[in-house]
């Protein structure tokens, strides 16, 4: 089953268009597609056959939203992605690459990575640098890497709450056009934290300028609850004022008075298109979100590095402030904590993992202590590294989301190697979006949702010979039982395999079959269409 001529004969075959899929044979040879036809019509000797009868037969899906930009570098195979059909990932999402690094400001760089990261030792400096150490360890999936504003902000400003002057604003644009030279796909946002929560809008307008009109601006906006609408006018006005292509990661509308309010926020996306700003967007499948546990704390808390943020939560007068602010809240600042609720707020990771797979109300009441103290409490002890699940939104505006045009699909999986209870979109994703939004809620048609998950990120993204089932392309593959695939949700317990995915294919070498990764490492960095 890893010959790399095979024809694949007795599939469905949805060719990622759109069009619903249809009885077809592939050939495949030297790992390309070379011919796709009725069944019977291709006709060769000496190739062997792989029988995909019962099967639907696509291209490898893409993850328009990865934080696996580290996985290379693991010593052990990151297979989350690639057992549910994901043969290529958009990594470098919410401002988060792994360069540059430059070395004024390499050691806070290097204790920021860790809120999120696995410890990694930093042996590169520039893009190129990094590309090269990621390039020689391999790759289980392709990867289309963006380049992170947060990893430039840090590299030419430190974790400081200030605002760039006309030099270190060139500084940036310098730093992103390198990346862009070495092979970066765009540039992404994560506007809710450090540093990039400290930047205004006209420092994202002059950076987006340098990415043309053809690489993406993605965007985690300032805000996905009580300030979802100004955050979509502020990444529509980026996208007007500097002529690119945006994409909004992760499109939700978190907090119950924001509840049911989809379809507003997607009209003030459609009046911009209409208008001309190419705006695209993504959502994974659930009704909880995943990020790092210090994001629930105001901006005056998070300047400075981890340094700064412990000597603030570690003085009695700084936690009193923060209680304050908590309350009070800031301006430009939405609560999470405030709109979930600590019983809505799970531990995904601690570094102790003493707290994994509880919410704070939970542990509070455990305690006998209040959640405020409990959450600084946690913080402290696990030096800031530690991430959380956030029970925030409706599922119906998840599946609004989805149905629109133009929608994607990206698990937003953390980064592998940390361990705990990560969210299950890490695993089951792209199964899940088959399973529940097409079989079951037939939120679209199986064929325009193999679209939104195949051509149309390769179209907007800029990635190369893949996402269709067409002659001359790339023979990256899934096949799955329509009938089957899905991804069971437990927050709790989530790293469980997808079922229904039958094989998965790589250049044309089966990569998976049965659940199982068979190896070795087939994926490959990627660059951006000419």
């Amino acid at each position: 089953m890893q010959a790399r001529d095979v024809l694949i004969r007795g599939g469905a075959v949805a060719d990622g268009t759109g069009a619903e899929p249809v009885p077809a044979d592939v050939l495949i040879r030297s790992g390309r597609i070379t011919a796709v036809d009725t069944p019977g019509r291709i006709s060769v000797d000496h190739v062997p056959v792989l029988d995909a009868s019962g099967l639907v037969v696509a291209p490898g899906f893409i993850d328009v939203h990865s934080h696996a930009d580290n996985a290379p570098l693991l010593a052990e195979d990151d297979t989350s992605k690639i057992l549910q059909g994901i043969t290529t990932e958009v990594t470098g999402n919410c401002g988060f690459s792994l360069a540059p690094v430059r070395p004024a400001s390499a050691q806070d760089f290097a204790s920021f990575t860790r809120r999120i990261y696995p410890r990694m030792d930093f042996t590169w400096s520039d893009w190129d640098e990094f590309t090269a150490v990621t390039d020689g360890r391999g790759y289980v999936t392709n990867v289309a890497p963006l380049v992170g504003h947060g990893t430039l902000r840090i590299a030419v400003l430190g974790t400081a709450a200030i605002t760039p002057d006309a030099a270190q604003m060139r500084t940036m644009c310098r730093e992103l056009e390198r990346a862009l030279e070495g092979g970066a796909f765009g540039m992404s946002t994560g506007l809710i934290y450090p540093p990039a929560v400290f930047s205004e809008s006209d420092e994202l307008v002059q950076l987006a300028r340098c990415l043309g009109p053809d690489r993406p601006y993605a965007t985690h906006m300032r805000g996905e609850g009580s300030l979802l609408f100004s955050s979509i006018d502020e990444t529509l006005g980026i996208g007007e004022q500097s002529g690119c292509r945006v994409h909004i990661s992760h499109l939700k509308a978190m907090g119950r008075p924001q509840w049911g309010r989809m379809s507003e926020a997607l009209g003030r996306i459609h009046h911009a298109a209409d208008r001309g700003v190419r705006v695209t967007k993504d959502i994974y499948p659930y009704a909880a979100s995943s990020t790092m546990l210090t994001a629930l704390l105001p901006p005056p808390f998070l300047a400075d590095g981890n340094e700064g943020v412990l000597a603030r939560l570690e003085s009695a007068s700084e936690r009193e402030r923060l209680a304050a602010l908590m309350k009070s809240g800031v301006p430009g600042w939405e609560s999470n904590a405030e709109a979930v609720g600590w019983d809505g707020i799970m531990i995904a990771h601690s570094q102790s993992h003493r707290y994994d797979g509880r919410t704070l109300g939970e542990i509070a009441r455990a305690e006998g202590c209040s959640p405020l103290d409990t959450y600084v409490r946690i913080l402290r002890e696990e030096r800031l590294q530690a991430t959380m699940v956030l029970f925030a939104m409706d599922e119906d505006d998840v599946r609004t989301a989805f149905a629109d045009r133009d929608t994607m699909v990206g698990t937003d999986g953390l980064p592998p190697g940390t361990g705990g209870k990560p969210h299950p979109r890490m695993f089951g994703t792209f199964p899940r979006i088959l399973g529940e939004y097409v079989r079951k809620h037939h939120v679209l048609p199986l064929g325009e949702a193999i679209r939104r998950m195949t051509s149309l990120p390769c179209q907007v993204f800029g990635i190369p010979e893949r996402g269709l089932i067409r002659a001359g392309y790339i023979a990256d593959l899934v096949a799955f039982d329509a009938s089957s695939v899905n991804h069971e949700t437990d927050y709790r317990d989530p790293v469980r395999p997808p079922c229904g995915i039958s094989w998965v294919m790589q250049q044309g070498h089966v990569t998976v079959a049965d659940n199982s990764y068979l190896g070795p490492r087939r994926g490959r960095r990627l660059t951006p269409a000419a």
